[in-house]
C-alpha cells in the first residue's frame, strides 16, 4: 500500500509538472515567475525538472527489505522459521510449551526465551528429582534459561534446599518468591534460604512442621512485602510478633494458624498501620472480638480482610469492623456461625466503599429481612456478593 502511493505521488506531480509549464507559456507572465521552485531555466531556455521523492522513502524501504527476505515454501519450513515460532507458540499454554520444547532443539531455544515464561511458577517435586549431578545441573540451567523469578519447592529438606541455592548462586538476583509446601524444612534450611537469595520479597510457607518461631526470628528479611504462613503446627503468638518487629514493609499478610490469639494482634506498629493493606486470618480460632478491636486500632487502613473460620466472632465485632475500617473493599465472614442479620445492617449502613463480600454458610433467621439488606448493599456499590446457606449449601451470587 505505501509503495502504491508513492507511485501515485510522483505520477500526480508529474503530471502537476506538466499542466504547471503549459501555463507558464500563457501571456499572464513570465516563464520565471509561475513556475514552482523546483523548475529551473537555464540560460538556452531549455527547463531542468528535478524529480520528487516519495514522501515515505524509509517506510517503503523498510517493505520492500522484508519482502526481499526468503519466505517458506511447505510446511516443513514454516515450522522451522523462527519469526513465525515466535509468535505461534503464544498460542500455547505453559503446559502445552513444557511439552512442545521436546520436540527439537530448534524448538527449545525459542520456547527458553523468557517472554513465554512471563507469571508462571515451577513447582519442583523434590523427590522426583534426579540423584546424578550432571543432570540436576541441565535442570536448574533450564530454569535459569526461561527467567522463572518464582519457584515452589515441594516436598523439600535442608539437603535439597542447599543444592537448589547452590545451582543458582549465580543468578541469585533472579529469584523474587519462593514457595514452600509440605516440606521438612528445619530452621537452619529456612536460614541458608533467606542468606542465599537476598531478593525474596514474596515467600509462602505451607505444611512445614519443622520451623519454629526462633528460625523466622533470625531469618525474615526486611524486604519482603507479602507473606503467607499456613499448617504449619510451631506458629503462635511470637511467630506474629517477629513479623511485626521484622517486617516493616509488609504490604500482605495471609495467616493460617490454630494457636493464634488476641495479643498477637497488638504487636503491629504504627508504620505497618499505613503499609498493610491486606489481613486474611483463616481457621484462627482463638481470635474473640478483643482481637477485632487490635486490629481495628493496628490497622486502621485495611482494605482487604478476611476471619474465614474465626468462629468466635460475634456482631459486636462486625460492627467495629464496619465503624472503623471505612477503606475496605473486600470482606469475608464464612463459616463464622455466631454472625446474625444484624451484621448485614452494619455492613450495609457504613461500609459504602465495600466491592465484595463472602458469607458462606451463613444461616439467615429471617429470609425477609436478609434480603432487604442485599439490597441495600447493592444500592451502595456493592459489586459482588457470595452467600451460602447452610440449608440450602448452594453458593448464590448477586452481581449489580
Amino acid at each position: 500500500m505505501e509503495i502504491s502511493n508513492g507511485i501515485r505521488g510522483l505520477r500526480f506531480r508529474s503530471e502537476q509538472q506538466s499542466q504547471q509549464s503549459n501555463t507558464a507559456s500563457g501571456p499572464q507572465g513570465t516563464r520565471e515567475n509561475q513556475l514552482p521552485q523546483r523548475f529551473n531555466v537555464n540560460g538556452s531556455g531549455t527547463m531542468n525538472v528535478r524529480i520528487v521523492r516519495s514522501p515515505k522513502p524509509l517506510i517503503a524501504r523498510k517493505i520492500r527489505s522484508l519482502f526481499s527476505k526468503s519466505q517458506p515454501d511447505t510446511i516443513s519450513e514454516l515450522f522451522t522459521d523462527e519469526r513465525f515460532l515466535s509468535k505461534f507458540f503464544y498460542y500455547f499454554a505453559p503446559e502445552e510449551r513444557g511439552t512442545l520444547c521436546q520436540v527439537c532443539r530448534l524448538w527449545k531455544n525459542v520456547l527458553y526465551h523468557p517472554k513465554f515464561w512471563i507469571d508462571v511458577t515451577p513447582i519442583i517435586v523434590c523427590r522426583q528429582l534426579s540423584r546424578h549431578d550432571d543432570q540436576r545441573s541441565r535442570f536448574y540451567e533450564s530454569l535459569q534459561q526461561r527467567g522463572f523469578d518464582a519457584v515452589c519447592l515441594f516436598g523439600a529438606t535442608d539437603n535439597e534446599v542447599s543444592d537448589f541455592v547452590a545451582h543458582f548462586q549465580t543468578y541469585k538476583k533472579q529469584i523474587k518468591a519462593v514457595s514452600l509446601r509440605c516440606s521438612n524444612v528445619t530452621d537452619t534450611g529456612m536460614e541458608i534460604l533467606f542468606k542465599k537469595l537476598p531478593c525474596l520479597y514474596k515467600v509462602e510457607i505451607s505444611g512445614c512442621n519443622e520451623i519454629t518461631e526462633t528460625g523466622l526470628w533470625s531469618c525474615l528479611n526486611p524486604k519482603i512485602v507479602s507473606l503467607t504462613i499456613s499448617d504449619c503446627i510451631n506458629v503462635a503468638d511470637d511467630t506474629v510478633g517477629a513479623i511485626a518487629q521484622l517486617l516493616p514493609s509488609l504490604f500482605e499478610l495471609n495467616l493460617q494458624a490454630y494457636h493464634v490469639t488476641d495479643a498477637s494482634l497488638a504487636f503491629f506498629s504504627a508504620k505497618q498501620g499505613y503499609i498493610l493493606s491486606i489481613l486474611r486470618l483463616h481457621s484462627c480460632w482463638e481470635i474473640t472480638n478483643h482481637g477485632i478491636v487490635n486490629i481495628v486500632h493496628s490497622l486502621p487502613n485495611l482494605t482487604v480482610l478476611s476471619m474465614s473460620g474465626c468462629s468466635k466472632i460475634t456482631d459486636d465485632g462486625v460492627e467495629l469492623i464496619a465503624e472503623n475500617l471505612r477503606k475496605l473493599r473486600s470482606l469475608d465472614l464464612s463459616w463464622c456461625p455466631r454472625i446474625t442479620d444484624a451484621s448485614l445492617e452494619y455492613i450495609a449502613c457504613d461500609l459504602s466503599q465495600l466491592e465484595e463480600l463472602i458469607l458462606d454458610r451463613y444461616t439467615d433467621k429471617e429470609p425477609s429481612r436478609t434480603s432487604l439488606y442485599f439490597k441495600r448493599l447493592r444500592l451502595f456499590g456493592q459489586r459482588k456478593l457470595r452467600w451460602c446457606s447452610e440449608r440450602s449449601m448452594t453458593p448464590f451470587w448477586c452481581p449489580t
